[in-house]
Parts: C-alpha cells; structure tokens; sequence
C-alpha cells in the first residue's frame, strides 16, 4: 500500500473542489465542518452548504481558484475539465473522487462518537465494506468507552502537574484505567464521582 494515515488540521485552510454532485457535497460538509474555507465550482450549490459558508465559482474560473487554494478537490463526471485541474494542481494537496491514485490525499469514509474520530479506508478496494466496517465498530463502541477517554484526559492533566516522570505517569495512568472502583463509577455514567476519586488517587501518587 502506497498510502499512510495522516490528520490534517484543516481549520482557516483554502479548498477548492471541482463538482457540485453528491459526492462534492460530502467533501465539502467534511472541509466546512471543520473549519476550512471551501469554494466548489459547479452549476447548483447545496442550501446546507450555503449555510455553512460554502461559495459557488464557475468553472471558468479553475486556474485562479486552484492558486487560491490549499487543497484541491476533483469530483466532477467531466473527465477532461478534470484532468486539466489535476495538472495545474501538481504543486497541491490533491485528492482525486474518481482516481484516487492521482491525487496525493486520500478522503476516506470517517465518523464520530463523542470526541473519538475514526477513518476507514479499504485502499479504494469496497466502499461497500467500508460502510459495513463503519457499522461494526459503531456497534461496538459503548457510552463507557467514551467516559473513559473523558477520565484519561482529565488524569493526564492532572499527573503533567504533579508527576515529572513520563514513566511514571504512564504507570499510574494504567492504574488508574485498571482501577475497580473507577470501573464502576463509570458503569453508573457518575462522572462527577470518578474525576473526584481520581483527584484523591493521584494526591496519593509518588514524584519521588
């Protein structure tokens, strides 16, 4: 495989996408909602799209929209307007719809639960499956799970301000993950509780 997973930080970044057809518009909710400037060359915009400050541009107009742009996006069924965009793109973040290989991004199906974000790419072989994958994990993923990311975050916070020792962060961090009574506070969705024993459980941890 020619492809590695990376996250791009997309907040106040420029992105142009050649298409205004489903596949677009999926690109485009990806990008606007999290927090990049999106401009898509077409015929008709999304109202939601609009909504969220989405731009309508003509196509006439590709060569100054790839040089405002960041990342280029192609999703248009005009083969030839698309090639020509992917050439005057060399020096771009890429990501073709149509031939992904083309490109030098990837766009893969991805989803939330909670603050937990995960992609799935089958390295374009089934976006059927991709879906079907999507599905599994959803299904398997609990509110507990969630909570707990919640209560690691708050005893990372905590320990960075008490425990010098990375070695021994990670330690009590896997104490604390193991902790029973912590278990079952969450098991209970009391939140509350568990961050106020955690904050007993590490005054009692050693710097030494």
């Amino acid at each position: 495989m020619d492809w590695t997973s990376l996250y791009l930080k997309t907040a106040n970044l420029n992105v142009f996408i050649l298409g205004t057809g489903e596949v677009a518009t999926r690109r485009a909710n990806k990008f606007l909602d999290h927090g990049a400037n999106v401009k898509l060359a077409g015929d008709v915009l999304d109202k939601e799209l609009i909504n969220k400050g989405a731009v309508l541009a003509s196509v006439d107009d590709v060569v100054n929209l790839v040089q405002w742009s960041d990342v280029v996006v192609i999703a248009s069924g005009d083969r030839k307007l698309s090639d020509y965009v992917s050439k005057i793109a060399e020096d771009k973040l890429l990501n073709r719809a149509d031939f992904p290989d083309n490109g030098n991004i990837i766009v893969p199906t991805s989803f939330n639960i909670g603050d937990v974000e995960i992609s799935i790419f089958t390295n374009g072989k089934s976006p059927l499956m991709a879906r079907q994958l999507r599905k599994k994990i959803q299904s398997i993923i609990t509110e507990e799970d969630i909570l707990e990311i919640e209560l690691q975050d708050y005893s990372r916070k905590l320990l960075k301000s008490r425990i010098s020792d990375q070695k021994k962060r990670r330690q009590y961090l896997y104490e604390i993950f193991n902790d029973e009574n912590i278990k079952g506070l969450l098991d209970n969705h009391k939140i509350d509780e568990a961050k106020e024993y955690i904050d007993d459980l590490i005054r009692g941890f050693d710097d030494t």
